[in-house]
């Protein structure tokens, strides 16, 4: 794995995730999957590009518990927070250039205006 690439488990995925107020961009993967083999290497030269940006990897296989409350039913699958908050899950391998354009735009995101949504929508569910 990259030096850029952090690997989650249960005991430093929330803190990562919810500390960093950069962004946060995980692969879930595992070693049998075909996909996230081809996806690996794509992904650790985006990682090169972006110093910035936290990239971690969670070994679906080792770590079931992250997996399962995660919701993760097809590998692999690629998730983005910011500010502690799920920008993007796709499942999925993505080629290079959408990888970039998608980091790109993640940290383009006006974090004060997503906020401001998830308050009105807490707002209106009466929460």
């Amino acid at each position: 794995m990259a030096d850029g690439i952090v690997t989650l488990t249960s005991g430093t995925f929330d803190e990562t995730v919810n500390s960093s107020s950069t962004p946060v961009v995980v692969d879930f993967w595992a070693e049998w999957c075909g996909p996230c083999k081809m996806f690996g290497p794509i992904y650790e030269k985006v990682s090169e590009d972006f110093p910035e940006i936290t990239f971690a990897k969670i070994d679906t296989e080792a770590e079931r518990e992250i997996a399962a409350a995660a919701g993760i039913t097809s590998i692999p699958t690629l998730m983005a927070f910011r500010d502690g908050i799920l920008l993007y899950r796709e499942a999925g391998a993505l080629p290079e250039a959408p990888l970039k354009q998608l980091i790109e735009q993640i940290q383009g995101i006006d974090m004060d205006a997503i906020r401001a949504e998830i308050a009105k929508e807490k707002s209106e569910a009466g929460e």
